[in-house]
Parts: structure tokens; sequence; C-alpha cells
């Protein structure tokens, strides 16, 4: 069992979201996809923000998400900051 759950993730990461504004997390498919990619971000060398002593990748990416220091950016900061980089080139 994942602890912490699914909706205690959700509520972490869509806890800075404003009232009536779109959550950053809609889903538990989005937090798989995302806890993945950092999983994947550890294993290829990256350095943990959390104590990674005896923890597999995805454990590490779980707790890191549940503490906030890895965060899930909207789609539309996405956008936004990749046109600013292709404007800057």
């Amino acid at each position: 069992m994942l602890h912490p759950s699914y909706t205690d993730l959700m509520k972490t990461i869509n806890g800075e979201v404003e009232e009536g504004d779109t959550p950053v997390v809609n889903s538990r498919y989005s937090i798989v996809l995302a806890t993945a990619k950092r999983a994947r971000q550890l294993i290829a060398g990256e350095e943990p923000f959390v104590d990674a002593k005896g923890k597999k990748p995805l454990s590490i990416a779980v707790e890191e998400f549940s503490k906030g220091y890895v965060t899930i950016e909207p789609e539309e900061e996405k956008e936004e900051s990749a046109a600013l980089e292709d404007q800057t080139v």
C-alpha cells in the first residue's frame, strides 16, 4: 500500500491552488505519471531531496512529493515557459 495515499498526495500538490482555480492534479493517473517521472530521474542519477537510505526510487519520489520538495507544474505554465524560451533564442 502506498503511504501517503493518493488522496493525501493530491491534497498536498493542490494545496497552493486558490479556491476557484483549476487544480494542478485532477486524478490519480497524474500522480502516477509524475512520481514515475521523478523516480526515473533518481535512477538516472539526480540527487534526492530526502533521506534515501534503503529506499526504492519510487518511494523516494512519493516522499518528495508529499513533503513538497518536488511539485507538478500546470500545463499552462509549461507552455508559457516554453514560449518564453523560444522567444529568447
